[in-house]
């Protein structure tokens, strides 16, 4: 079956959403792209696509489906640093939880379809085992991973009342770049690890805080499954085609690769593309922070056609790198 209407990607212009349009438009999609650029770029919504500044949670989204015959939604808008969450929850209730309810609302008042949520490992917390798989116990641990999983119980409860399936995705960690140079992680203050490794190393900060270093782990750093963000914007392309073709049916799925690396090893893949030296700054654990998290993706693969073609932490050091060096001549 085909999607016949628009795709509606909301925080399209962020570093996650930006990749998913690409491959959305690279696939054959209209696209129409919300976002209120409280943190992404005008310049990064690529120019197939249409384009609206407008937050989530206004009414006026409403308008938005109807003028562009919108059919399924992407969601990506929201707040994504877990110690912000920590000392702030009541930001991340509001920018994902309050403002995704108004969405669905929105959503579901105009007959879309179908819609694909960006969720994250952190609604696991703490896992009892590793790799973690769908069905595993969902205790977050941080009010971001929690917001999300209050989003996740509201798409069950409205798909079950209303004509409308659903894909949560949850995120493992997602690093790297568009390995054609078309969009990256441009955020100021980033806190993902491989962003702020390659930042150092194009002189934008003089080290790597590493936080924690007596986790139960191999090298007692925090291990994690880096996922590319090219592979994950295309995991996003399969789900829509699933919803579309099963739409009697709605799926939680984990976007990772099944095998994680902890900080150090990041930092040496970082030193080995760079052949420079990181300086590591050891500090203690942040607020939120589980010892390891890595997907059991063995459902993704079962369920989706889709298979990962960039699982190779060094080449996902390059394309970060490569970026990072076009956003430097960007920033002037």
């Amino acid at each position: 079956m085909t999607l016949n209407g628009k795709v509606m990607v909301t925080g399209g212009a962020g570093y996650i959403g930006s990749h998913a349009v690409l491959a959305l438009l690279d696939a054959g999609y209209q696209v129409v792209v919300v976002d209120n650029l409280v943190t992404g770029f005008d310049w990064a919504v690529d120019e197939r696509a249409a384009f609206v500044n407008i937050a989530v949670e206004d009414p006026g989204v409403r308008d938005v489906i109807r003028a562009h015959d919108v059919k399924a939604i992407m969601h990506f808008a929201g707040s994504v640093v877990v110690p912000e969450s920590v000392s702030d929850p009541l930001k991340y209730y509001r920018n994902n939880t309050a403002a995704t309810r108004s969405l669905i609302e929105s959503a579901v008042a105009e007959g879309v379809p179908h819609f694909i949520f960006s969720s994250t490992a952190a609604t696991y917390g703490t896992p009892e085992r590793v790799p973690i798989a769908e069905g595993d116990p969902k205790a977050p641990i941080n009010p971001y991973g929690m917001s999300k999983l209050m989003t996740e119980f509201m798409l069950r409860d409205v798909s079950a009342a209303h004509p409308m399936n659903h894909c949560c995705l949850r995120y493992f960690n997602v690093a790297g770049a568009d390995p054609e140079g078309r969009s990256g992680q441009s955020t100021v203050g980033a806190t993902h690890l491989i962003k702020i490794a390659v930042e150092a190393a194009t002189g934008k900060r003089d080290g790597v805080g590493v936080f924690g270093t007596d986790f139960e782990t191999r090298d007692g750093t925090g291990v994690r499954d880096y996922i590319h963000v090219s592979d994950l914007a295309e995991a996003h392309v399969a789900a829509l085609k699933l919803l579309v073709d099963r739409p009697g049916e709605s799926h939680v799925l984990n976007c990772g690769y099944g095998r994680g690396f902890s900080v150090l090893e990041v930092l040496d893949a970082v030193d080995r593309v760079t052949n420079l030296t990181i300086e590591r700054k050891l500090q203690g654990r942040r607020p939120g922070d589980p010892a390891e998290l890595v997907a059991d993706n063995s459902a993704i693969l079962k369920t989706i056609d889709w298979t990962p073609k960039r699982d190779d932490l060094e080449g996902i050091v390059r394309d970060a790198l490569a970026w990072e060096r076009k956003l430097a001549e960007r920033q002037g």
